[in-house]
């Protein structure tokens, strides 16, 4: 399929230059436009700190995770350490085995032979670095991913499924579109777990889980792509990478920008079974991102 030139894509983010009272529909057309000839589903939901400042693209549409899931599964393990079940200081053993699953790890790289680390680091590696081996030994600590399933809904996120951990998942290419959620939920827990207004989370567990989703270091041309350099984004990506016809199942990231003004925004774009690249789904996301950018910024 024929991609716009790089050139006439500036020049359409360009020509959407938002002035203070532009309305959230305008907003809404300018993402459309980028998404006009993408062979991609995407789902979008934007929603300032006044919740009438919300708009959703295929916002109800269900589409897998991948490892988006470990924010929500970070979640699940930090209710546990507030009551009582386990301590942050906690030492965990990974052992050779743990780290012998062939997938994305960090924790395996550095530490090889195994080692003892402490559930924060865990859980830093898992959220900030999107680290495999760390992601299914927190699932195993807390029950399993039916426990975390459970746990998201009885808070009230109810559009969200996680069925298998990560090894699992990754084992099947159709395995992952079991692991579900929609863009308005995901922009649902990111809100309600920053907010933390019914107390989700403890004091200590909420400042730990939002310095870790700002130091994530995944996805540098997704959300962050087109914003300025020293934007704070507080972040977790997914990406389920290609099947053997060129499909990509998602590429996702889901985040609170915080902007210059004091103020911030949440996004979350889900894009799902695309036959573009790679670097074409990340455009997708970091235009998007820009947009909603300079949206906020003038608001």
């Amino acid at each position: 399929m024929r991609k716009k030139p790089i050139l006439l894509t500036l020049i359409l983010l360009l020509s959407f230059n938002f002035s203070k009272g532009q309305s959230i529909s305008t907003l809404k057309e300018a993402i459309n436009k980028i998404l006009v000839d993408k062979d991609a589903t995407v789902g979008i939901a934007i929603s300032g700190v006044n919740l009438n400042d919300s708009l959703s693209i295929n916002g109800d549409k269900k589409l897998p995770l991948q490892s988006v899931f470990k924010y929500h599964l970070a979640l699940a393990v930090l209710n546990q350490v507030d009551k009582g079940k386990f301590n942050l200081n906690d030492k965990i053993t990974i052992t050779k085995e743990d780290l012998n699953n062939n997938l994305w790890s960090p924790i395996r790289e550095e530490y090889p032979e195994g080692i003892d680390l402490a559930l924060a680091d865990i859980l830093k590696y898992t959220v900030a670095s999107s680290d495999n081996v760390g992601c299914d030994l927190l699932f195993k600590l807390v029950g399993g991913a039916k426990v975390v399933e459970k746990y998201l809904h009885e808070v009230g996120i109810s559009d969200v499924a996680i069925e298998y951990n990560e090894a699992t998942q990754q084992s099947k290419w159709e395995l992952q579109y079991m692991n579900w959620t929609t863009a308005k939920s995901a922009n649902q827990a990111l809100r309600l777990f920053f907010e933390n207004s019914k107390q989700q989370l403890s004091l200590e567990s909420h400042t730990f889980l939002w310095k870790t989703m700002k130091s994530s270091w995944t996805g540098k041309n997704s959300i962050r792509g087109h914003l300025p350099k020293e934007t704070v984004v507080a972040h977790k990506t997914g990406h389920s990478g290609k099947n053997d016809t060129g499909l990509t199942g998602a590429q996702n990231d889901i985040g609170i920008i915080f902007l210059p003004n004091g103020k911030h925004f949440y996004l979350s774009v889900l894009v799902s079974d695309s036959k573009e690249d790679s670097n074409v789904n990340e455009k997708i996301i970091a235009d998007i991102a820009k947009l909603a950018w300079d949206y906020f910024e003038n608001k």
